[in-house]
Order: structure tokens, then C-alpha cells, then sequence
């Protein structure tokens, strides 16, 4: 249990640092924040405030900088859970657009909080291993293109675009389509390639360019079942100082190229989770962040919304912009659902 004192220098310790990533002394707090305790008293506590874990100190400086658990503390303790109105505003008139589909509600979600935030927005679709395959529509463009839509059992849209190297006709685009339907309607989204396989000789005697057809709905399959994501800001990250070293970069990168860890990171070594509520939570890893929330894409589709950046992100804007925006995305959807 912190004391009123702790909590003060703490806290004001916490918004320096997110400000400047510079490692906080006590001479900052005596002159920036006008905190009514001498320099001696300010690097007493932080002393014992480093003793419970809540702060570090550098190795270049004689500073302090929050540890995981002191961010971890104050969002759970001392953040303002309250939404700035302005940005409220501004997120609701970028909403203003009553014909959006849900893939473009989603995207421009994404665009606004990466913009807003300086950070990166990826939203994990719902996973399809809890998905089967309820319907294949395509709909050719000309003879070298056309466009396939996936439909599940839990009304989820998967839209994709094929670019074939030669002409196929649209008679073996349909029949295609109605062998697909009759063999692999109800199939786990994760188990049609290998099923695919079996279809293979079917195909071949009924579609004459069934080899070229093959390649493009395995392929349109297998990034169904895995690439489930969409980003936006991911150059935001470039511009932060936690990630100046090459390598960490390149470590963060890879992460983002792979949904399936995100949707298991607060599982990792070394991750410290904090679930606010059933939508909402927070995890820390290593440098890095990351805050996220559901919401429903239909009534049983949940999708997840994540900010991802270092763990010197501004909370008291993010994990409230990140809810507040889940839920309107929601609110919309659910608008649109109602229309329909």
C-alpha cells in the first residue's frame, strides 16, 4: 500500500517518462511538477518505491524509470479512466458514414487510433479454428481474375482476390464452386486444405483447369486460417526511442507477422497480464505493450482490437480510446445488423 507521498512522486514519475524517455530525477519532480517535498525526501522514496518494484534504475543515469509492475500498478490504480471529449468528438464524427460494411468499420478504426496514438492497431479477426465452412461464392472479373467470398457458420465474410497466369472460363469457376460446396460445406476452416487433397481427382475429372483453380483456393484457404489480422501504423514503431535497436525491432516485426502469438502472448514467458474487465485487458512483455479489447463483429463473432507499442505508452489516452472506440464499433455493427 503506497502512501499519499509515493503516490504522488510515483505517478508523476510515470508521466515524465512517458513523455521524454529519459530516466526521471528528483530535481524534475522539485522543478516540473512543483511537488512540495525536498530533492532528499523525492530520492528517499524512490528508493523504497524501486525496493517494491515499481521503478528501475538505469544504468546511465541516477534516475528512475517505471518497471513492468509499476505500469502494471498504475493502470490499475491511477489511471484517469475517463475519455478526453475532444477525442471522443473527433472519433464519432469519423464515424459519421452510415454505409460502411463491417470490413471498412474495422479499417478505419484502425486508421484513426494508429493516427491518434502514434502506436500500432491490428484487430484479430475471430479464430478460425472455431469456424466451419458454411458457403463458397467467386465471381469472375474476366478470364484471368475473379473474386471468391467465404462464408462460415458464424456469419463471417471472408472476401479474396485471385489473379489466375491464364484464362479460365467461367463454367469452371461454377463447377468448381459446386464441388467445393457439396464436399467441404461444414468442414473446420483449418481442416479444408488437408481435405482439399481428397477433392483433387474430383476436380480433375469434371474441371478442365483444375490444376490452376487448386492452387488458388488452397492458397486463399490457408490465408483464411492464418492471416486473420488487419494493421495499421506498423511504421509508428520505427519512430519510438525503445526501438532504435535494430534488433528489437526485428524481433517486434516478426511478432506482428504472427496472429497466433498475439492471440496467446499474455501465455509467454515473462508476459504480465492485467484483465480489467472481460472485454478489456493489458499485457506487458519485454519493451512493449500491448492493450486490447473485443468487441462483437455479429452476435457470435468476437473480434479483438489491440493498440501494440512500448510499454511507455500514455494509458490514461490509450486503454481509454482503445474501449471507447471498441464499443462503437460495436454499436455500429449491431446498427447495421438491425437494418439488415
Amino acid at each position: 500500500m503506497l502512501t499519499n507521498r509515493q503516490i504522488d512522486i510515483f505517478k508523476a514519475i510515470v508521466e515524465e517518462f512517458i513523455e521524454t524517455a529519459e530516466p526521471v530525477g528528483s530535481k524534475t519532480l522539485v522543478t516540473k511538477y512543483d511537488l512540495p517535498y525536498s530533492t532528499a525526501t523525492i530520492r528517499n522514496e524512490m528508493a523504497a518505491l524501486e525496493d517494491e518494484g515499481l521503478l528501475e534504475k538505469t544504468h546511465t543515469s541516477s534516475g528512475r524509470v517505471p518497471s513492468t509492475e509499476g505500469y502494471r500498478y498504475y493502470v490499475e490504480n491511477l489511471m484517469d479512466t475517463s475519455i478526453d471529449e475532444n477525442l471522443a468528438l473527433t472519433i464519432q464524427n469519423a464515424f459519421q458514414v452510415h454505409t460502411l460494411n463491417t470490413e471498412e468499420v474495422i479499417k478505419l478504426s484502425c486508421d484513426v487510433l494508429s493516427r491518434m496514438t502514434n502506436l500500432t492497431t491490428m484487430v484479430l479477426g475471430p479464430e478460425a479454428e472455431k469456424q466451419k465452412l458454411q458457403h463458397i461464392k467467386m465471381f469472375p472479373i474476366d478470364e484471368k481474375s475473379a473474386v471468391a467470398v467465404f462464408i462460415t457458420d458464424t456469419g463471417h465474410t471472408e472476401n479474396k482476390m485471385f489473379q489466375f497466369d491464364e484464362a479460365v472460363s467461367v463454367s469452371d469457376i461454377q463447377n468448381c464452386c459446386d464441388i467445393l460446396n457439396d464436399r467441404l460445406v461444414g468442414t473446420p476452416i483449418v481442416e479444408i486444405v488437408e481435405k482439399m487433397e481428397s477433392i483433387k481427382p474430383i476436380l480433375a475429372k469434371t474441371v478442365q483447369r483444375h490444376d490452376i483453380l487448386f492452387r488458388a483456393f488452397v492458397e486463399a484457404f490457408i490465408k483464411f486460417a492464418n492471416e486473420n489480422v488487419y494493421f495499421s501504423g506498423k511504421d509508428n514503431l520505427l519512430y519510438q526511442p525503445e526501438f532504435a535497436d535494430i534488433e528489437k525491432l526485428r524481433t517486434m516485426m516478426r511478432l506482428l507477422d504472427n496472429s497466433a502469438a498475439f492471440r496467446s502472448i499474455h501465455e509467454g514467458d515473462g508476459a504480465l497480464t492485467l484483465q480489467r474487465d472481460s472485454n478489456n485487458s493489458l499485457v506487458w512483455k519485454d519493451d512493449f505493450a500491448v492493450v486490447s479489447s473485443k468487441f462483437h463483429v455479429t452476435k457470435d463473432e468476437v473480434a479483438q482490437l489491440m493498440l501494440v507499442g512500448p510499454s511507455r505508452m500514455d494509458y490514461d489516452k490509450v486503454v481509454n480510446l482503445l474501449k471507447y472506440v471498441s464499443e462503437r464499433i460495436e454499436k455500429i455493427l449491431r446498427k447495421g445488423e438491425d437494418n439488415d
